[in-house]
């Protein structure tokens, strides 16, 4: 039970935690790749719109040879260092495709070949700016030649990887100092829940230990003064009332060393267990005039405790017929499902409310807060029933619907029945 409280509290403060570091890595890589490709963008614009050539280029039916002569005036100059030492790369074509000029300042890196392709493909883009391979692009119509200017995105695009790359490096070891400071945080918030619930668990061991003697002393007492003065009423509610404690205290006692004492496992056959504690109810059941119905499926082998799992059967049949009345109907059934074995004891009888279903096996509780323990049941038997459950690794829940109240206890096969492989 704390080790999965640990686990979910772990798991809780790493979500935040990973949350919170991927939307800081986002904004800021985000917001500083935008800023980054905004500025360039700007340059390369700034640079389209300042470009001219010595003299203007001539109509389409001119002669290519004309033009190519003319070599562009460099731009005018800006400012800022970053458009200083940016490097623009500049095509110039008329409306027919035909390349009127090229300006190439890093021929190494890219050939005359390759910025005249980059700028067919951007034209044909249609779009009036975007990424080709590393550059950036604007086109710009310049009436009687279409410009496409050219910008290296290599240094941005290789400084952003580098950002993201080194920041998920060390943001990644951040997160791991922080999961093992999350797992000391966990151990030391559950610790006193851990201790408190250690202590309430020695208590009532304790108590059932010490309040045993005292009920047997009563009890016998109590049998040797029926013997020297026979019937009496008060001696009779003496006798009652010893009783009534003697059950409470028997409940403690095996509620207290169920949570404290793995039980012996072995393998067994649930199966027929199941059947055989089913078997001294039909009586009990009969009288009240309620019926029962057994749906068994054979040889489910669990490994588990035989006394603990044949206390487990007698809890629920127990409960299914403290709470139907006459006239009503008892089901118990035992399937394969999962890969698991489902035990499940349903009745006839009225809907519990939603937000009292998970308080039902807690210590005694009992959903009539004016019942006072008549019968012996002091709200434990579901309790030890969820014990008896956990310390098999089993699951054990409650439902309800269509007037019937069902509980459903799934527990681990040992070993899968041969005529039902392949089933769920």
């Amino acid at each position: 039970m704390f080790k999965k409280s640990r686990r979910k509290i772990v798991a809780s403060i790493m979500t935040v935690l990973v949350l919170l570091w991927s939307g800081t890595l986002g904004v800021i890589y985000g917001s500083s790749y935008c800023e980054v490709s905004a500025r360039n963008r700007e340059m390369l614009s700034r640079h389209a719109q300042l470009y001219r050539p010595d003299q203007p280029p001539k109509l389409p039916d001119a002669s290519l040879e004309e033009f190519r002569g003319q070599e562009p005036t460099p731009p005018r100059s800006e400012n800022t260092p970053a458009f200083q030492l940016s490097t623009f790369y500049s095509v110039a074509m008329d409306k027919s495709g035909q390349l009127l000029s090229i300006n190439n300042p890093q021929s190494a890196l890219y050939t005359d070949q390759e910025l005249t392709e980059a700028a067919l493909w951007a034209i044909r883009s249609g779009k009036a700016s975007g990424t080709t391979s590393r550059l950036l692009y604007q086109v710009e119509d310049k009436g009687r030649y279409t410009l496409v200017a050219f910008m290296d995105n290599t240094l941005v695009r290789e400084s952003m990887s580098t950002l993201f790359r080194y920041t998920l490096i060390f943001g990644g070891l951040a997160i791991l100092m922080l999961f093992f400071l999350a797992v000391y945080l966990a151990r030391r918030i559950v610790q006193p829940l851990e201790e408190s619930y250690q202590k309430q668990r020695q208590f009532i061991s304790d108590a059932g230990h010490e309040l045993k003697t005292p009920v047997s002393v009563v009890n016998a007492n109590s049998e040797l003064l029926f013997r020297e003065i026979g019937e009496n009423q008060w001696l009779s509610n003496i006798r009652y009332e010893n009783q009534r404690m003697g059950a409470l205290v028997t409940q403690l006692l095996e509620l207290a060393r169920t949570e404290a004492v793995s039980p012996r496992m072995e393998l067994m056959d649930l199966s027929r267990l199941v059947r055989g504690e089913a078997l001294p109810f039909e009586s009990m059941i009969y009288e009240k005039g309620i019926s029962l119905s057994c749906e068994i499926t054979d040889h489910l082998m669990v490994n588990g405790s035989s006394s603990q799992l044949r206390q487990l059967v007698s809890i629920l049949l127990d409960n299914a017929l403290e709470h139907c009345g006459p006239g009503k109907e008892i089901s118990l059934t035992l399937k394969l499902h999962r890969h698991t074995a489902l035990l499940s004891v349903c009745n006839d009888g009225p809907e519990i409310p939603q937000e009292q279903r998970a308080q039902l096996f807690e210590r005694f509780y009992r959903l009539d807060p004016a019942r006072t323990g008549e019968e012996a049941h002091y709200g434990l038997g579901l309790a030890i029933a969820k014990a008896i459950v956990l310390a098999h690794h089993g699951r054990i829940e409650v439902g309800c619907g269509d007037g019937k109240v069902t509980f459903l206890v799934r527990l681990p096969l040992k070993k899968q029945p041969p005529h039902l492989s392949g089933s769920s």
